[in-house]
């Protein structure tokens, strides 16, 4: 038998892949609803969903990706072990060093997915912390790399910033909007940078020791609208605030294994009300602070399960007190809400 020329081969498989995408997706079984607390007192947080691929959240491929895996088998990328996330406008950022790179889900907009990696093409080793600027970017420290980059809206790739300080273990970031400026923990040097636009440095806070302002390897840290920071001064056991002006204004935590104690503390973040909640990866949970320390609620414990977690390490907390977990070792995004309004 003559052998088909190869677009009627291409055809025909066109045509099988349109039949296998044209049925309706099943919708999944509706589980019962999971809050923290538990009945029957009053809830305060509940879980909304998890994702670990473009797939779960509704993204799916083109055409020609779909052919494309069709003839050279399925290739698709999901999340290897996450370390911090972000969210803008329908768009979610992952950074995973198990990946090399950050993770671009845009649930809105092209409703597409990317992984972006280093402008000269190289990958991420350790994109470790993200942060949201003030015009749609994103800015990545890479603690291997000893940089920071920026990702701008839509771009295929991130760029390096060139700092006029030299970074060791560049760690948690954060952008503040008023005044342009980029926060950056350089964990082993046991000190928070504070750069303007250009790139220049406007200030340190900290040095090692365990007094007021100082820090023993700090990791992440947050910045409120109203320009508090808040770090976690990991090895100290602790969560550090500083006002607008980079002042020591407070502190809260110790070391222990109970209920609002400490153990390895990694990402920290606020909602709405002023809460402060502090992931502890060696908890495998979160716990919900006020403002002054005062334990309100943990949630959480280790396991696979909705609303379990493995080691988990950055959170972020959007405008509508969406709380959003990078659960490292069980390769995925806890999605959850605060739903308790003001302590």
């Amino acid at each position: 038998m003559a052998r088909q020329p190869l677009f009627f081969r291409v055809a025909c498989i066109a045509l099988l892949l349109a039949a296998c995408f044209s049925g309706v997706a099943r919708a999944e079984p509706e589980q019962e609803k999971l809050v923290w607390p538990p009945a029957p007192a009053q809830p305060r947080v509940e879980f909304v969903k998890s994702f670990s691929r473009a797939a779960d959240l509704g993204i799916g491929k083109g055409f020609f990706e779909r052919l494309k895996d069709l003839l050279f088998g399925e290739a698709e990328t999901r999340i290897v072990r996450p370390m911090a996330v972000v969210t803008r406008d329908g768009v979610l950022y992952v950074a995973d060093p198990g990946a090399r790179g950050v993770h671009r889900f845009d649930t809105a907009g092209n409703g597409d997915y990317a992984l972006i990696t280093a402008g000269d093409g190289t990958p991420l080793p350790s994109p470790v912390a993200l942060a949201r600027g003030g015009a749609g970017e994103v800015y990545v420290a890479d603690s291997k790399l000893a940089q920071v980059f920026v990702i701008r809206p839509g771009a295929k790739s991130a760029l390096a910033i060139r700092l006029d300080v030299k970074l060791t273990q560049p760690t948690g970031i954060a952008f503040d909007a008023a005044s342009g400026r980029l926060y950056v923990v350089d964990t082993a040097e046991h000190r928070i940078h504070i750069f303007e636009r250009d790139g220049s440095l406007a200030g340190s806070i900290g040095r090692r020791g365990t007094g007021d302002g100082e820090f023993n390897y700090p990791t992440y840290l947050w910045r409120t609208t109203e320009g508090r920071l808040y770090v976690t001064d990991s090895l100290n056991f602790r969560v550090q605030a500083f006002d607008a002006r980079g002042r020591f204004i407070g502190k809260f935590g110790r070391q222990g294994d109970g209920t609002g104690d400490a153990a390895r503390q990694k990402g920290v973040a606020t909602d709405r009300h002023g809460h402060v909640y502090v992931v502890d990866a060696l908890f495998h949970a979160f716990q919900i602070f006020d403002a002054s320390g005062r334990l309100l609620l943990p949630v959480g414990e280790r396991g696979q399960e909705r609303g379990e977690f493995w080691l988990p390490t950055g959170i972020f907390i959007d405008g509508d007190d969406m709380i959003y977990i990078a659960d490292s070792y069980n390769q995925r995004i806890q999605v959850l809400r605060y739903i308790g309004g003001a302590t």
